[in-house]
């Protein structure tokens, strides 16, 4: 039975020209992000397009084209994820067969998205294949978000002194069309599901990119060491805004996936 979030989400399908005959793409964006801003704009459809891939895109809750709830614990990550394998479910994807190529579904996070990719390979083996990390913290800088500084910055621009928080908060000034009311909400839905990275790990391949000027994405190296099969690429000169668009990070992520 489809939920009330799931109908709600704004999501597409970009076919390639030539099908590999390979699983389909989910591309999962990050916080105060979209599908155009953090895939479309930076090339990845285009460039897994060209490989021969399908991808879905989704845009979150209060992000990009999808509708904005009111109520907090409509951004609860654990309902985000409910939310995602509805649209899955939709787009016809199928579960995992051996000797199937194109069963199955490849996933590739960025940020917020990692996270919630993270959560959905461990607890859907049967239904995802590999999963690329891009921008992941260990320990989610929404969840110790200072949500009474925020709002006092906003009510009359007073400093905020927590540094994470105020680079998240300069990321959803600068961020184009972004809801800020809707992006309060999902950090104060976060603070209340926070991210446990041993409770529930990933079967399935993992490859872990993260710019080594990252002041966001940090405990790469111990995440991926919780996992069986994962991979690093660290990125020169990146940061949390601009690993995403790195060529590298994508091409990385495309021959990752072709395995």
């Amino acid at each position: 039975m489809r939920t009330d979030l799931a109908s709600t989400l704004h999501w597409q399908q970009h076919e390639p020209a030539l099908d590999a005959g390979r699983a389909p793409v989910l591309l999962v964006h990050g916080f105060a992000s979209s599908t155009a801003l953090n895939w479309e704009a930076t090339g990845w459809v285009q460039g897994l397009n060209n490989a021969g891939r399908r991808v879905l895109t989704i845009d979150l809750p209060g992000h990009g084209e999808s509708h904005a709830p009111l109520e907090t614990d409509a951004y609860a990550p654990s309902r985000l994820r409910a939310a995602v394998l509805e649209v899955l479910a939709l787009a016809g994807a199928r579960t995992r067969e051996t000797g199937n190529p194109a069963s199955g579904v490849d996933l590739v996070g960025y940020s917020l998205g990692s996270r919630l990719v993270w959560e959905l390979a461990a607890e859907r083996p049967d239904l995802f294949n590999r999963a690329v990390l891009g921008g992941m913290s260990g320990e989610d800088p929404l969840a110790d978000f200072d949500l009474d500084a925020a709002h006092r910055f906003l009510a009359d621009f007073r400093a905020i002194a927590h540094e994470s928080t105020a680079s998240l908060m300069t990321l959803m000034q600068l961020a184009p069309g972004a809801n800020t009311p809707a992006l309060l909400r999902l950090v104060a839905a976060i603070k209340q599901e926070r991210f446990e990275p041993g409770a529930s790990v990933p079967v399935r391949p993992l490859l872990f990119v993260t710019g080594d000027r990252d002041v966001l994405a940090t405990g790469t190296a111990e995440l991926a060491a919780l996992a069986a099969d994962s991979e690093m690429l660290w990125l020169p000169a990146r940061t949390h805004t601009n690993a995403v668009s790195s060529r590298a990070f994508k091409q990385a992520a495309i021959e990752f996936l072709a395995r």
